[in-house]
């Protein structure tokens, strides 16, 4: 297996040799990836880590209550901002599949890998929100709503790309499989955005709009940006960290399979 853990060029044999390839791969060093990184990650997560506490403090003890839902309407300000992450999250993941696949991109397979357990985290925290938001609003922690089946079914695909991903001793047959699954799961994305259209649903429609004007006070929607934000800056700092570790993972791991073939020859 070639080794991706150093400086040197990160090219597998074979790779595509486009323009777009040459571009890509100029980024797929796992070595300029980490002099890039290590210095803005304990930033990036200072600022996540003050920008969240920020939002959840704004929107849960300072912004207004909804006029219909009460203080029941508090748990947006995790459940929305966990949503949004889940599903871009998993848009994340398949575009590092879709490199992987198409221009055998040595990062993307370590960057797929790390993004799933995170974003399965930011996907359990939206449904458990969920559940805890309907349980006052429609009497029941669950119904088999659109909306809240396919993000169940993102939850899923999330679980089963972190599984696949380890089901091979060869871990680059595992990234094979677990990048198909990661293209075809996208088909699921839409299905999300736009269930509450599609069908008749429980959940309601989306509140606010960047095209158009919003159905949500200001008062209530500035904390739920910044809560946003913070999530967003959180999942970055999280993947980031997991991808860095990874690297050093996977550079210790082939020191030692150097140092074994060496100590058997």
């Amino acid at each position: 297996m070639p080794d991706y853990t150093g400086d040197i060029d990160a090219r597998p044999i074979g790779a595509p040799q486009s323009k777009a390839g040459a571009w890509l791969h100029r980024f797929a060093n796992p070595g300029r990836f980490q002099r890039l990184v290590q210095p803005i990650l304990p930033w990036l997560t200072m600022v996540a880590f003050v920008t969240t506490v920020v939002g959840l403090v704004w929107g849960f003890f300072y912004a207004p209550a909804d006029w219909q839902q009460g203080i029941a309407s508090r748990i947006m300000y995790v459940h929305i901002p966990a949503a949004w992450v889940a599903m871009n999250g998993y848009a994340a993941l398949a575009i590092c599949s879709l490199l992987s696949i198409v221009w055998r991109h040595p990062l993307a397979d370590i960057a797929a890998k790390e993004i799933g357990p995170v974003g399965a985290g930011f996907t359990a925290l939206c449904l458990i929100s969920g559940s805890l938001w309907g349980r006052p609003e429609w009497g029941t922690y669950w119904v088999w709503d659109a909306r809240l089946t396919s993000v169940l079914i993102l939850l899923f695909l999330y679980l089963g790309h972190m599984a696949l991903i380890r089901a091979f001793d060869n871990p680059q047959h595992g990234y094979r499989a677990a990048a198909i699954l990661g293209l075809v799961g996208a088909v699921n994305l839409p299905i999300i955005v736009f269930s509450v259209y599609w069908w008749n649903t429980l959940h309601q429609g989306n509140s606010i709009s960047v095209t158009g004007p919003s159905k949500i006070y200001v008062t209530m929607l500035y904390p739920l940006i910044i809560c946003t934000v913070g999530f967003y800056l959180a999942f970055a700092a999280m993947c980031l960290g997991r991808i860095s570790s990874g690297i050093m993972e996977n550079r210790a791991r082939a020191l030692l399979l150097a140092r074994a073939e060496r100590g058997g020859a």
